[in-house]
């Protein structure tokens, strides 16, 4: 799923690889692993996404298998070079990782037309770049997602979502139109960037805060605590952080 091939010589009939398919209950215990073995190309694709899709739904989830494949279909880019698909949201949230070149162009990657597939990658998929943007219309007329970011150290990393984001209420939106003062809050970095995340994702809980901005476990905990005490942040009953209305507002200004 990524931009370029670094490997001009490499085989694209075959993939010499594993790929592995967590399927997480919750976010407390460790996922249950199943792993894809090398095949053919073709074979490989289809038991891919075979395997996430069932096990997304088993979860509960409603993604459908044509999105599933058409994201896929794009570690072909990579090379399929250490493959993780994740499953969570009881099966409504996938995220499939890499370790290629990665995507510098996200956003025109979502755009039809864009496209770095080379001729040996054609005989497997459309190379024509309409992947994602299938994917992001399917999802935009449903309330979900597409968010396409980099991998910790190289590639990228494709999370596709039918949960709906929390939004702001009337109120809080008022506020924001309203010529009321917002209070001065001084804010590190990562208080910054971990409102951000929440703004842009509605609600997260602490491992996946700590997975989306590579911050330790304890340090996670130590920032959430400091915007909850700041009233910018609030904890859900299931122990899930969102924005407050005061977090909205301070967000819109960063």
């Amino acid at each position: 799923m990524s931009e370029a091939s670094t490997y001009p010589d490499y085989d694209y009939s075959y993939v010499n690889a594993t790929a592995r398919v967590a399927l997480y209950d919750d976010m407390k215990s460790a996922p249950r692993v199943i792993k894809v073995n090398p095949a053919g190309t073709n074979e490989f694709i289809e038991q891919l996404t075979t395997t996430v899709y069932e096990q997304s739904k088993l979860a509960g989830g409603k993604i459908p298998y044509t999105l599933i494949r058409e994201v896929s279909e794009n570690f072909i880019h990579a090379q399929f070079k250490e493959i993780v698909v994740s499953i969570f949201d009881d099966g409504n949230t996938v995220r499939f990782a890499d370790q290629g070149p990665g995507i510098r162009e996200k956003e025109k990657a979502q755009e039809p037309g864009f496209s770095s597939a080379i001729e040996p990658m054609k005989d497997y998929i459309r190379g024509v770049g309409s992947g994602f943007p299938i994917v992001k219309d399917y999802l935009n007329d449903r309330e979900g997602s597409i968010v396409i970011e980099d991998n910790l150290t190289s590639g990228a990393v494709v999370t596709i979502s039918l949960v709906k984001k929390a939004k702001p209420s009337r109120e809080t939106q008022d506020k924001r139109q309203g010529d009321i003062p917002l209070p001065r809050i001084p804010l590190t970095e990562r208080e910054k960037s971990f409102i951000m995340l929440l703004q842009r994702e509605g609600e997260l809980g602490v491992t996946e805060l700590k997975d989306l901005s590579g911050t330790p476990v304890s340090t996670t905990y130590n920032t959430l605590n400091k915007l909850e005490e700041a009233g910018l942040v609030d904890k859900l009953a299931g122990k899930k952080r969102v924005l407050s209305e005061l977090g909205y507002q301070i967000a819109a200004t960063l």
